[in-house]
């Protein structure tokens, strides 16, 4: 699951996605419930919001969403934590609460970024890739979008989530995140953010689901840069030969 990306600049909004950047907009990493972008589809042209990144439920009492607090390991009680939502599994988004309202209506976005960030645990520790495509474009990354109303202000908050599928079998993505060793290496449920080619935004924003669904995949290898894969590779090998 991804929890950290960098918004795309504004130049890569005029030039690649040819949309207008909102004002307000600052190109630079974004966590879950911080401040990000995504595109939708208005009146035939591309539109450019500023939004929370992780998607709120409708009727929600509060802007964020809490699990409930529960025993430590030492007994003591834990604090609440916000619910995650900042991403949403494929399997499970016409039924779940948070996300079923908005893939029924059609609420499909593109959220611009320069990079995504996940784990690589093949050292023993963990090693941060940060996904970046070949050639310096932007990834166009499939999300649903929302916008909910603040029931004690009025306040309307525009706020988004980035759509994940499986990627156990893809040759560079499955190399990411813990591996639980009780599970094969088919097994793990690796997960995968999606990118959308511009020849199908079309098709991803004002497509039917069916249409949308076919879309989503995992990039293939030849859109990614490899750098963190090969400085990975580095190490593993001087950890071979450290140990030979």
């Amino acid at each position: 699951m991804c929890n950290l990306y960098h918004v795309s600049p504004k130049g890569d909004l005029t030039t690649y996605f040819r949309a207008l950047p909102p004002e307000g907009l600052v190109a630079g990493p974004v966590g879950p419930f911080g401040v990000g972008a995504f595109l939708r589809r208005v009146d035939g042209e591309l539109r450019c919001t500023l939004g929370q990144w992780g998607l709120i439920r409708p009727g929600q009492p509060e802007r964020i969403d809490y699990l409930p607090a529960k025993p430590g390991p030492s007994g003591k009680t834990l604090k609440p934590r916000p619910r995650s939502t900042n991403n949403a599994r494929l399997e499970g988004i016409e039924t779940k609460p948070t996300f079923k309202a908005a893939w029924k209506a059609g609420q499909r976005c593109l959220v611009p970024a320069q990079w995504y960030q996940e784990p690589n645990w093949e050292t023993g520790r963990n090693v941060w890739w940060q996904l970046r495509r070949a050639g310096g474009l932007p990834w166009a990354l499939a999300g649903l979008w929302s916008e909910w109303v603040d029931p004690q202000t009025g306040e309307v908050v525009p706020n988004f989530t980035l759509i994940t599928c499986n990627c156990d079998t893809h040759p560079l993505l499955a190399r990411l995140h813990k591996p639980d060793p009780a599970l094969p290496a088919d097994g793990q449920d690796k997960r995968s953010l999606i990118h959308i080619e511009p020849e199908h935004w079309a098709q991803w924003l004002e497509g039917s689901a069916d249409e949308a669904r076919a879309l989503i995949q995992p990039p293939p290898l030849a859109l990614f840069d490899l750098a963190d894969a090969r400085r990975t590779d580095e190490l593993l090998a001087a950890q071979r030969a450290a140990s030979a």
